[in-house]
């Protein structure tokens, strides 16, 4: 008979970690389940010039802080070197390879079925994000633009950029970013529905998270959040985006209507050919794997109360954002969605 796990964990990413961090506390029987072929969850899929807005100690899991950086922001090596250690440090029992490809529920278990064969468990926790869910907005005559498209979540770096005619779509800190970097190399020209907004220059995620925490303070407590100076969708003036900005490279053109064959129509009527257009539009959540346990809405987000899946017992989510947790797809903040999420399945457990 096959063996039945307490807890099966979808992801071994960020999310997965902190979550293993205190499963490994109780006497539960668990398995954490990583579709990557190695570890370092979804950072190994970024950009290659990704920074973190915070310092390491400002961004580490439970248990083990990020060692420091010499310049400040951590980049994406030593991320992904610090979580491969803190998943060695911990020993966690982590499988991989392993694509989920469906969860079913039958008589109280939930059966997974994967690219290397089924595996059971009283509960599931799903930790799998945002990066394999990219959104491409379905613009006017999107099909017919001959040039060449990619979302923020394959662009690796500027290389074979050079003298092309470049589009960024999107005005959050991935579009300012990219923006920043590809505008040294090719001319660029960036796509914004709004003005962007920026953060003050002395505020970076440290701040931002101490303003998750103080609003998650606050609605426990009934009261109003006013954020005042700070909206966490504003772009962060990391050194890169800075040094754009004194270059000039931060101008919008405002939105266009639609494609042509070889560029697009500004809303003011003008065209302008690309050679390539990176969209910076964000993402859904990663939550098909769902489809057969669950009704997701066209983003993928389930009905949750905190990280507890309400229509699905035995089912919870960790990671996804503010949906699941006030900063959960961050670092430091995943730790609390976590935390709360194990002692949730503890008691589950008991009955």
């Amino acid at each position: 008979m096959a063996e039945v796990y307490d807890v099966i964990i979808i992801g071994g990413g960020q999310s997965g970690l902190a979550c293993g961090y205190y499963l490994r506390r109780t006497k539960l029987k668990y398995l954490i389940l990583d579709e990557q072929e190695e570890c370092g969850g979804a950072w190994q899929k970024t950009w290659d010039s990704l920074r973190l807005f915070s310092p390491a100690d400002q961004s580490s899991l439970p248990g083990w802080l990020m060692p420091k950086n010499e310049d400040g922001f951590p980049p994406k090596d030593h991320v992904i070197n610090y979580l491969c250690k803190y998943e060695g440090r911990y020993d966690f029992p982590v499988k991989r390879p392993v694509q989920v490809e469906d969860v079913e529920k039958e008589s109280g278990v939930f059966k997974l079925k994967t690219s290397v064969g089924d595996f059971s468990a009283k509960t599931v926790i799903s930790a799998t994000g945002t990066w394999k869910a990219p959104f491409i907005p379905k613009i006017k005559g999107i099909d017919i633009f001959r040039g060449k498209q990619i979302h923020s979540a394959q662009y690796n770096n500027t290389n074979d950029l050079e003298n092309k005619n470049v589009l960024i779509v999107g005005e959050g800190n991935s579009g300012a970013q990219i923006l920043a970097e590809v505008s040294k190399i090719a001319d660029t020209s960036w796509a914004t529905l709004k003005d962007p907004e920026y953060l003050p220059d002395d505020v970076d995620g440290r701040v931002l998270f101490n303003v998750a925490t103080a609003k998650y303070k606050a609605e426990k407590e009934g009261k109003k959040f006013d954020p005042a100076a700070y909206n966490l969708g504003n772009i962060v003036m990391v050194p890169t985006v800075k040094e754009a900005r004194e270059r000039g490279v931060l101008k919008t053109k405002g939105s266009f209507t639609e494609f042509t064959e070889n560029g697009v129509i500004w809303e003011h009527g003008t065209k302008e050919n690309f050679d390539l257009i990176i969209w910076c539009t964000g993402f859904h959540y990663a939550t098909d794997h769902l489809n057969n346990i669950v009704d997701p809405d066209a983003k993928g987000k389930i009905k949750t109360e905190g990280t507890r899946a309400k229509n699905t017992n035995g089912l919870w989510l960790v990671g996804y954002g503010g949906w699941t947790g006030y900063a959960s797809a961050t670092l430091i903040g995943v730790g609390r969605s976590a935390r709360a999420t194990i002692k949730e399945i503890t008691e589950y457990l008991k009955d």
